[in-house]
């Protein structure tokens, strides 16, 4: 079930070309246009790729196949950036328009293609609480403004066997 969560959200990038929709994502210096700035907090380890995805805030299409996505012209954006050894970890995907739309955030700890349950940590637009099912659209929508729009992702990885949350705090 939760398994179930997590290749959800994996699985887009591995199905498909890790360019698609990366080029529309990308955030120009000193954005002013419609976009998204995520921060994302709550990481288990200080190593790998951080990669966030913008679907449409609609059930059947968030964490769909990109490819189909695309090409049906519904909104698909994707940017990934390595964790740094400290610091804030923000990642800007540009937006076709101001609007709601529904994101997911992977953290690749070991920063390949491939997600690891045991390892690799998901998080959603809204930081909805994941039980042993993936979230609704609408529970990991975000609504962006006309120009930049932040907003804070809180990581979650497994803990134990059917326990699935936030990194507790020290």
């Amino acid at each position: 079930m939760i398994a179930a969560l997590l290749l959800a959200a994996a699985e887009p990038a591995l199905r498909s070309s890790p360019e698609l929709g990366v080029a529309a994502a990308r955030c120009r210096p000193d954005e002013s246009g419609p976009a998204l700035i995520v921060d994302v907090t709550g990481l288990k380890v200080r190593r790998g790729r951080v990669r966030a995805e913008l679907y449409p805030a609609r059930d059947g299409d968030f964490l769909g196949d990109d490819n189909v996505l695309v090409a049906a012209g519904k909104t698909f954006r994707r940017a990934s950036v390595d964790v740094p050894a400290s610091g804030p970890v923000r990642i800007c995907l540009r937006v076709p328009g101001p609007g709601t739309y529904s994101l997911a955030v992977i953290h690749n700890v070991d920063g390949g293609h491939k997600f690891s349950l045991s390892r690799d940590g998901a998080g959603f637009g809204g930081n909805p609480k994941i039980g042993l099912s993936k979230p609704s659209a609408q529970a990991a929508s975000v609504t962006v403004g006309a120009g930049p729009t932040e907003m804070r992702v809180v990581m979650n990885y497994r803990r134990g066997l059917f326990s699935f949350g936030p990194v507790a705090a020290p």
